[in-house]
C-alpha cells in the first residue's frame, strides 16, 4: 500500500461512496448534499438531498437512484428528483444504504429504529426493488445493517451487521430473493460502509481503520487513519485506488456540530475494484 493521500477536507459526514462515469461519487449527510469529486481535487454538488441518511448507486446505463425518507428517489436527466419507489409500506423508518446489481436490482437496508432521536434497538431488514419497480422485503433480523456489496458474479450479496460485528453473506436467487443467510466474516469491531476487490476480499470501514478482509475473517490489510472510516470504495482508471471516507465521530448527538472534520483519503490498493459498487 502506498502512503495516505488527502483528496478533499471540509466534508460534514461523507458516505457511500461509488465510482461512477470516472470520479467519486458520494453523500454529505451534514451538508444533505451529493458530491461528485474527481482525482485533480475538482469537486461538483451535484444535487442536494435533504434527509439523513441517504445513500446513492446506479442503475445499469440508467439514472442515480437516492434513498430519501421513506422513499428511494431517482434522478432524472434535467437533475429534478422524482419518486422512484414508496417503501412506506415496508417500514415506518428510513432506508439505509443501497446497492444495485448487474441486473437493475436494488437492495436497501433498513435499521428499523430512530437512532438519532435514541429509540431501543430493534433488528433490520433487507428490501429489493426490482428493474421493474416492485418492491418487497428479502430479509430481516439484521442487526444495524449498514454497508453492502455484490460478488462481480452476481451471485452473493454482503451485508455489514454492525451491532452483531461481522459480514454477513446471502445467495442471490433468480428472481432477486435472499437465501442461504451465513457468516462470512467474524470481525473485532462494528463494519460500516464496504467493498470488494477483484481477488474477492472485502474492504471495510471499521472505527479508526479501513480492513482488507479474506472470507472467513483473516485480515489481510489494516490501514489505520486519525479518524472514523465511515465507508470506502475502489476506483480511479483502473480501479486500483482505494477511497476512504473519514471524519471525527463523537456520538449521533454531534453529527453536524462543531467543524467540518470529514476527508477523502486515498491510497493504491493491492488489487482493483469488483462487482457492484
Amino acid at each position: 500500500m502506498s502512503e495516505l493521500q488527502t483528496l478533499m477536507t471540509g466534508i460534514g459526514l461523507g458516505e457511500s461512496p461509488r465510482w461512477h462515469e470516472g470520479r467519486l461519487w458520494f453523500s454529505d449527510w451534514v451538508a444533505e448534499e451529493v458530491i461528485a469529486l474527481d482525482l485533480e481535487e475538482n469537486s461538483e454538488v451535484i444535487t442536494e438531498v435533504h434527509s439523513l441518511p441517504f445513500s446513492i448507486d446506479w442503475l445499469p446505463n440508467g439514472p442515480m437512484l437516492i434513498t430519501s425518507g421513506q422513499k428511494l428517489i431517482r434522478m432524472e436527466p434535467d437533475g429534478s428528483l422524482v419518486t422512484h419507489v414508496d417503501l412506506s409500506s415496508l417500514s415506518e423508518h428510513d432506508w439505509n444504504e443501497i446497492v444495485v446489481d448487474g441486473r437493475g436490482n436494488a437492495y436497501l437496508n433498513n435499521i428499523e429504529f430512530d437512532l438519532m432521536a435514541g429509540e431501543e434497538f430493534r433488528p433490520g431488514i433487507v428490501a429489493l426493488v426490482t428493474p421493474e419497480g416492485s418492491a418487497r422485503q428479502v430479509a430481516d433480523g439484521v442487526a444495524f445493517p449498514n454497508g453492502m456489496a455484490v460478488t462481480p458474479d452476481g451471485s452473493t450479496l454482503i451485508i455489514a451487521e454492525s451491532y452483531a460485528t461481522k459480514l454477513t453473506a446471502f445467495d442471490i436467487e433468480a428472481e432477486g430473493d435472499l437465501t442461504n443467510r451465513r457468516v462470512w466474516a467474524e470481525l473485532d469491531g462494528p463494519p460500516d460502509g464496504i467493498c470488494i476487490d477483484a481477488e474477492g476480499a472485502v474492504w471495510a470501514g471499521a472505527g479508526n481503520r479501513c480492513l482488507r478482509i479474506r472470507e472467513g475473517g483473516e485480515v489481510l490489510q489494516a490501514i489505520e487513519l486519525d479518524r472514523f472510516c465511515f465507508a470506502c470504495i475502489l476506483g480511479g482508471p483502473d480501479r486500483s485506488t482505494l477511497f476512504m471516507m473519514a471524519a471525527e465521530f463523537g456520538g449521533t448527538e454531534k453529527i453536524g456540530k462543531g467543524p467540518r472534520t470529514g476527508k477523502v483519503l486515498t491510497a493504491d490498493a493491492p488489487a482493483p475494484g469488483a462487482g457492484w459498487p
